[in-house]
């Protein structure tokens, strides 16, 4: 097996792994637990909010799925990252606790499919670009229809967002340093 596939396998697990953790941290850990809510964890500075900007703790784990479906498309394609939406979505519906799994599944497969739809037609023109701007998008539309479905409000909309945010920018180094090994070394992207 090729290291470009192999890869792309190693992402391809990360990514459908990213769906449980999600799952357990918004219910598991956090600084702060809401009864019959979600655990939650700063994102940001007060900025006059008292306690700051809090999100539920799974943003992490979503902010992380975003770029790795990105990177399972680059080296498997299309058809293993539709797959990979695909069983994302149903075990986010099979192991989100009871109340949310529709918004989990929903979130997830909405969320996936607008970051595909925006990375596909970007990724020649620039890895970086194709990545950050498919993920913020993907990010946006996940914390607006999770947090609807789950909790019908909006209330942590700014920390989901910054949330998610902050894992895709941590991300950006590591995607520079892909998208220059793939340079030197004449890898295309998956079709």
């Amino acid at each position: 097996m090729d290291r470009v596939r192999l890869e792309g396998y190693a992402f391809l697990a990360a990514f459908i792994a990213c769906v449980p953790a999600a799952n357990w941290l918004i219910g598991n850990l956090g600084t702060i637990c809401v009864p019959q809510g979600p655990c939650l964890i700063p994102v940001a500075p007060s900025f006059g909010i008292s306690g700051g900007i809090t999100a539920p703790s799974g943003v992490l784990m979503i902010g992380l799925a975003l770029v790795l479906r990105d990177l399972v498309q680059r080296r498997l394609g299309k058809g293993w990252t539709l797959g990979a939406i695909a069983v994302g979505a149903a075990l986010s519906g099979l192991i989100a606790p009871p109340a949310l799994v529709m918004a989990s599944a929903v979130a997830f497969l909405l969320s996936e499919l607008a970051d595909f739809a925006v990375y596909t037609p970007l990724q020649k023109r620039g890895l970086v670009r194709a990545v950050l701007l498919s993920s913020l998008v993907g990010l946006c539309v996940d914390s607006v229809v999770f947090l609807y479905l789950a909790f019908g409000s909006l209330d942590y909309l700014a920390g989901q967002i910054i949330g998610k945010a902050w894992m895709v920018l941590l991300s950006i180094p590591v995607i520079r340093l892909l998208r220059d090994r793939d340079q030197r070394l004449g890898i295309t992207a998956a079709a």
